[in-house]
């Protein structure tokens, strides 16, 4: 994801969180560790229209190994785990508010729903959408009416649902089953690119519902 000020920051498995330098194309590392603990395998990254970051940390976890985790780095550099229970943690973004925030749970093929009280700690997780088939859910997007929209591995599709967490719709890959990530493009926020892995393809989709950008003024 792109900050506001132009730098991109990149989820490394191995090295952790890395910044890209948009004027020299340079990448250096950004944040390596939780305090002197490496990370498993960071995997998915979200700002906050504060400037919040959160990520995943996947690593190789998942059922047999349900130590997944979910991290905030503050605007002003304060990291903080929000959770380390999560079996495969993948894909994150915020909901249309920003009180809460949306985890890919791929190996529990799900996605939780992590609210936020009013200090700005987490309160009464759960889960918000159950999938079935696949590998499980990975990257996601937030359309600008609030809904999300989950890419779904093994099953080579794009689901779409509302606000309210109701499914309206699917978006069938025209070439492989890995649909793995998306992202909704500039100028017109109304076409969703789809990364589809086993092909190496990048697809693209028209949707009547553009994407929410990081950042908005709430």
């Amino acid at each position: 994801k792109f900050h506001k000020d132009g730098r991109g920051f990149i989820t490394d498995y191995k090295h952790g969180i890395m910044i890209l330098d948009p004027v020299n194309g340079k990448v250096m590392p950004w944040l390596t560790r939780s305090q002197v603990e490496p990370f498993k395998g960071v995997n998915d990254l979200f700002f906050a229209a504060n400037g919040d970051l959160y990520f995943t940390d996947q690593g190789l976890t998942g059922l047999h190994d349900p130590t997944g985790r979910l991290f905030r780095v503050t605007s002003q550099g304060k990291l903080t785990c929000l959770l380390d229970n999560i079996p495969s943690p993948n894909g994150v973004v915020m909901n249309h508010e920003e009180t809460q925030v949306y985890v890919a749970v791929t190996r529990g093929n799900c996605v939780w729903r992590v609210p936020f009280l009013r200090d700005g700690n987490i309160a009464k997780v759960g889960l918000y959408i159950q999938l079935s088939g696949g590998g499980g859910p990975d990257g996601m997007a937030l359309d600008e009416k609030g809904g999300l929209l989950i890419a779904h591995v093994g099953m080579g599709a794009v689901w779409v649902f509302n606000e309210l967490g109701e499914p309206v719709g699917r978006i069938k890959s025209c070439m492989g089953h890995f649909i793995t990530n998306m992202a909704f493009g500039w100028p017109d926020r109304n076409t969703l690119y789809i990364t589809e892995s086993s092909t190496g393809t990048i697809l693209t989709a028209q949707l009547d519902v553009g994407g929410r950008t990081m950042y908005s003024h709430l």
